[in-house]
C-alpha cells in the first residue's frame, strides 16, 4: 500500500514539472510548443545567408506540438495543459481564442485572452487514450477569425492504475503422472488495461504463490511446467495452483491479479495387478452341474480404464479339467466355473494356479517389474445326498412277440454312490406304462411281461425305471430310459397287395397276361424270404385262366382259351394260394376277381354290365323330376303374389298420414316485428269439412260448383295480407276442384311491424299512376338508370 502511494507522489510531482515545462513554453518563441506567427522579415534574413540566394517561404500560421495531462490527477485546481499564442497578439486584448472539438467547454477550457487551456475534469486514458482539438484566433470586436483553425491533440499521459486481469480463469488442466520435470501443463495470460507503450504500466511478470514444490512458471511467458518428477496419480491426484502476475515488471510498487488452475494427473500404466491373498479357499458340491459358479477373486490393480484391466489365466493345477475361469467384465473379477461334474467318493479337492496380468502394457515402465501375479485357489468337493446311479444310462433289451406273461425281459442296476449305501427300490412309472405291459421287482430290478406282446400292433415298448434311495429321511430318486423291442414271429399270411377286380375284353388272345399280382405280410421279411403263389386246387385244371410265379414275389395270371361273352358269364372268380415260406411257413388263399367287358378292335373297354335300358346322356329321371319340381312351386309363387297385388287397391279417401306437408314455407322474409316469425297451420289450409267426416274424393270430379262464401273475399286494392290468405284459403277449401293440399309462398313480406313497410306486389296499386319515383333522383349515381326509366315514363305521361 505504502508502495503504491509513494509511487502516486512521484508521479504526481513529475506532472507538476511537466506542467511547469509546457507553461514556461507557452512563453516563449516560435519554437515554443505555444503557437504563434512568424514575421516574414525574419525568415528572409535567414534565407539571404545561403548564398544570396533568395528562398520565398509561406507564412505560418500555426505550429503545433501534442500536449501531454496526467490520467486521474486530484489536484485542487485545474490542471494547466498547455497555452496557444498567436504572432497577431500583441498583448492589447484585441485578440480573442476560442476552442473547440472533442471535449471543448467541459473538459477542456480556454482563457480566450491568455490563451491557457485548462483541464477541469479527471481524465482516465483507459476510457480515452487522446482529444482532438480545434483552436483559432479571431478579433475581438468582430469575430472576424484572424488566423485559420488549426487542429491539435491533447494526450491522456498513462499512470499505472489498472491491476493484471487473468480473462479465462479460472483454468482447469491435465498432465500425464510420471512425467518428466518440465513437461508443459498449461498456459495462463493476464491482461492490463494500461498503456504497454509507456513505462512498465503493462509489463507483466508471472510467479506461483501456490502449487510449490510441484509446479512452475516462467515469468514472462505464463507457462506452467512441472517441477518435480515421479508424480504419481495413486499417491494425489489434483493440485490447486495460483499463479500471480505483476505489472511494473514484477518490481515494487506494481499491482497484481492471481488465477486459480486446478491440475488433475492422468492415469498411465504404472502398476501391476496384485493379489490380496497368496491362497484362495473354495468348495463345491459334487450335485452341482457343468456351468455353475463355484466362486471368485480378484487382483488389485490401482491404475484406471484400460490401464487397470486384468485378464486371468489358469497356468496349471490338477483341477484344470474340471473347472474353467472367466472374467466378470464389470466387477474384474475372477469367476471359477465347474467344467465337467466332480465326485466326492472319487477326488475329494482340486488346485488351480491362477495369473492376473495387464492387457495394456506401457513399454516406458517394463523395466520396473513384471506386470502381472500369480495365487493358488484350493477348491475342496463337498459330499452331497446324491441320488442312485444306474451302471447305464439308458437299456435295450428284446423279447419274442406271443411269449407267455411272466416272460423274462432283462435286468436294471443302480447303486448307491455315497458312503451310507442305502439300499435301492426299482418302480416304473404307470405314466411310462400306461397298458401296464411290463413288471419290476422292486428289489433286483428284474423285468417280466404281464401278457403276450404283438409286434404287429407295437413293435417297441419304451419306458422309464426309478431306483429310489430309501434313508427314512428323504427320498431321492434317478430314472432311467428301458427301450423294448418286440421281435417278429411268422405269424400272419400273406395276402394280396392290392384287391382290384381285373377287367378282360370278351375278344382277349390266348396267351394273354391279364393281371400280376403282389403280395404283403405284416411280418418282417427276412433277407431271402419271398412269396410263392400257385393256384388253388380246386381249380388247378380249369380251362379258362393259369398263373404262372416269377419267383420275385410276383406271379402272372393269363388267359388260356378265347371266345368269352358277358352276356353268358360276367364275372369269373380265380382262387390263388400265396405261400410265404417263413418259419413256420404261413400260407392264404386270396380270390381275384375277373370282370368280362364289350372292347372294341383296338382293345378299349366299352362296357363291362348288363343293362336293360340305357338312359341319354344327361341327368337322371329324379334329377329332372326335381328340378320340375322346382320350376312348378315358383311359378305358383309368382302367380300367387300377382293375384295380392291386384286385390290390393289404391285407397279412395285421402287419410290424415299421407299428408306430408307441415308448414308453409317463406322466402326472403326480412321481419319487421313479430309477426314476421308466423307460421301457417296446414289444417288452416285443408278442407274445413274434413273436420265433420267429410274428405274429397281424389278420384271422383264434382260435378257442381259450389259458390264461394260471401263476404271472405278482399278487394283487390287492399293491403291486409292475412285477410289475402284467409280468403284463399277459404276459396280453396270450398273447391272441390282445388287440389287437396294447398302452399302459399309469400315472398318480400315484411309484416306490419316494420316501419319500412311492405315491398310485397300484394299491396301495390292496380295502376302504375298512383307510383311517385322522383325521389330516385337523389339516390345517387347508383340508381341514375333506374330514375332514368322511370322518371322519362312519368314525364311523358305528364306530357300527353
Amino acid at each position: 500500500m505504502w508502495e503504491g502511494l509513494r509511487l502516486q507522489v512521484l508521479l504526481l510531482c513529475l506532472g507538476a514539472v511537466l506542467w511547469s515545462s509546457a507553461a514556461v513554453a507557452g512563453s516563449r518563441g516560435p519554437q515554443d510548443r505555444g503557437h504563434r506567427h512568424h514575421h516574414p522579415s525574419v525568415y528572409r534574413s535567414r534565407e539571404r545567408r545561403k548564398e544570396g540566394q533568395v528562398l520565398h517561404r509561406s507564412k505560418r500560421g500555426w505550429v503545433w506540438n501534442q500536449f501531454f495531462v496526467i490520467e486521474e490527477y486530484t489536484g485542487p485546481d485545474p490542471v494547466l495543459v498547455g497555452r496557444l499564442h498567436s504572432d497577431v497578439d500583441t498583448g492589447d486584448g484585441n485578440i480573442k481564442y476560442i476552442l473547440s472539438g472533442e471535449g471543448a467547454g467541459t473538459i477542456f477550457v480556454i482563457d480566450d485572452r491568455t490563451g491557457n487551456i485548462h483541464a477541469t475534469k479527471t481524465l482516465d486514458r483507459e476510457e480515452q487514450a487522446e482529444y482532438t482539438l480545434t483552436a483559432q484566433a479571431v478579433a475581438r470586436d468582430t469575430n472576424k477569425p484572424l488566423e485559420p483553425p488549426s487542429e491539435f491533440i491533447v494526450k491522456v499521459q498513462d499512470i499505472n492504475d489498472n491491476p493484471p486481469v487473468f480473462l479465462h480463469g479460472p483454468y482447469y488442466a491435465s498432465v500425464a503422472e510420471m512425467s518428466n520435470v518440465g513437461t508443459s501443463v498449461i498456459q495462463v495470460t493476464a491482461s492490463d488495461a494500461d498503456d504497454p507503450t509507456y513505462g512498465n504500466s503493462a509489463k507483466l511478470v508471472y510467479s506461483i504463490l501456490q502449487g510449490q514444490p510441484y509446479f512452475s512458471v516462467e515469468p514472462h511467458s505464463g507457462i506452467i511446467r512441472t517441477a518435480l518428477p515421479n508424480m504419481d496419480r495413486e499417491a494425489k491426484q489434483e493440485y490447486d495452483v495460483v499463479i500471480q502476475a505483476k505489472d511494473m515488471g514484477g518490481h515494487m510498487g506494481g499491482l497484481s491479479g492471481t488465477a486459480q488452475v486446478k491440475i488433475t494427473l492422468t492415469d498411465v500404466n504404472d502398476n501391476p495387478p496384485k493379489f490380496s491373498q497368496g491362497v484362495y479357499a473354495m468348495s463345491v458340491s459334487e450335485d452341482k452341474v457343468p456351468g455353475e459358479e463355484v466362486g471368485r477373486l480378484k487382483a488389485k490393480d490401482t491404475d484406471q480404464g484400460e490401464n487397470g484391466l486384468v485378464d486371468y489365466t489358469v497356468l496349471e493345477g490338477d483341477g484344470m479339467n474340471y473347472f474353467e475361469i472367466s472374467k466378470d467384465s464389470e466387477t474384474q473379477e475372477a469367476v471359477i466355473k465347474l467344467k465337467k461334474p466332480v465326485d466326492f467318493e472319487t477326488k475329494r479337492s482340486y488346485t488351480l494356479k491362477v495369473e492376473a496380468t495387464n492387457p495394456y502394457l506401457d513399454t516406458r515402465f517394463i523395466s520396473w517389474g513384471p506386470y502381472k501375479d500369480t495365487t493358488i485357489v484350493k477348491i475342496s468337493v463337498e459330499d452331497a445326498d446324491e441320488p442312485p446311479s444306474f451302471m447305464a444310462t439308458s437299456y435295450t433289451f428284446e423279447v419274442e412277440e406271443n411269449a407267455p406273461g411272466g416272460t423274462l425281459v432283462g435286468r436294471v442296476h443302480a447303486r448307491d454312490t455315497d458312503i451310507a449305501n442305502n439300499p435301492i427300490r426299482y418302480l416304473i412309472p404307470r405314466y411310462t406304462d400306461l397298458e401296464e405291459f411290463f413288471t419290476i421287482s422292486p428289489e433286483d430290478g428284474t423285468i417280466k411281461t404281464t401278457r403276450s406282446l404283438d409286434r404287429e400292433t407295437q413293435a417297441w415298448h419304451n419306458i422309464s425305471v426309478s431306483a429310489t434311495e430309501i434313508d427314512f429321511l428323504i427320498f431321492r430318486f434317478l430314472c432311467v430310459r428301458v427301450n423294448i423291442k418286440v421281435k417278429d414271429v411268422n405269424d400272419n399270411a400273406p395276402e394280396f397287395a392290392t384287391q382290384e377286380e381285373v377287367l378282360m375284353c370278351e375278344n382277349v388272345t390266348p396267351g394273354t397276361i391279364i393281371k400280376t399280382v403282389s403280395a404283403v405280410d405284416k411280418d418282417e421279411m427276412a433277407h431271402r424270404q419271398h412269396f410263392h403263389f400257385s393256384l388253388a386246387p380246386r381249380v388247378a385244371n380249369n380251362l379258362n385262366f393259369s398263373l404262372k410265379d416269377n419267383r420275385d414275389s410276383t406271379a402272372n395270371v393269363m388267359v388260356i382259351r378265347r371266345g368269352f361273352s358277358r352276356m353268358t358269364q360276367g364275372v369269373y372268380e380265380l382262387p390263388i394260394e400265396i405261400n410265404d415260406n417263413g418259419v413256420p411257413p404261413m400260407s392264404s388263399t386270396n380270390t381275384l376277381m375277373i370282370r368280362v367287358c364289350s372292347c372294341d378292335s383296338k382293345g378299349t373297354i366299352l362296357s363291362c354290365n348288363v343293362e336293360p335300358f340305357v338312359l341319354p346322356a344327361g341327368l337322371s329321371t329324379g334329377a329332372l323330376i326335381a328340378i320340375l319340381a322346382c320350376i312348378v312351386i315358383l311359378l305358383a309363387i309368382v302367380v300367387l303374389f300377382v293375384a295380392l297385388r291386384r286385390q290390393k287397391k289404391e285407397p279412395l279417401i285421402v287419410l290424415e298420414e299421407e299428408d306430408i306437408r307441415e308448414n308453409i314455407i317463406t322466402y326472403d322474409d326480412e321481419g319487421g316485428g313479430e309477426e314476421d316469425t308466423e307460421a301457417f297451420d296446414i289444417a288452416t289450409l285443408q278442407n274445413p269439412d274434413g273436420a265433420n267426416g267429410f274428405l274429397p274424393r281424389k278420384d271422383i270430379k264434382p260435378e257442381l260448383q259450389y259458390p264461394l262464401r260471401p263476404g271472405l273475399r278482399p278487394v283487390a286494392n287492399s293491403v291486409d295480407v292475412d285477410d289475402f290468405i284467409k280468403t284463399r284459403i277459404s276459396d280453396a277449401d270450398n273447391d272441390p276442384t282445388a287440389p287437396p293440399y294447398d302452399s302459399i309462398q309469400v315472398y318480400g313480406y315484411e309484416g306490419r311491424g316494420s316501419i319500412a313497410g311492405s315491398l310485397s306486389s300484394l299491396e301495390s296499386v292496380t295502376t302504375d299512376s298512383d307510383l311517385d319515383y322522383d325521389y330516385l333522383q337523389s339516390w345517387g349515381p347508383r340508381f341514375k338508370k333506374l330514375a332514368d326509366l322511370y322518371g322519362t315514363k312519368d314525364s311523358a305521361d305528364d306530357n300527353s
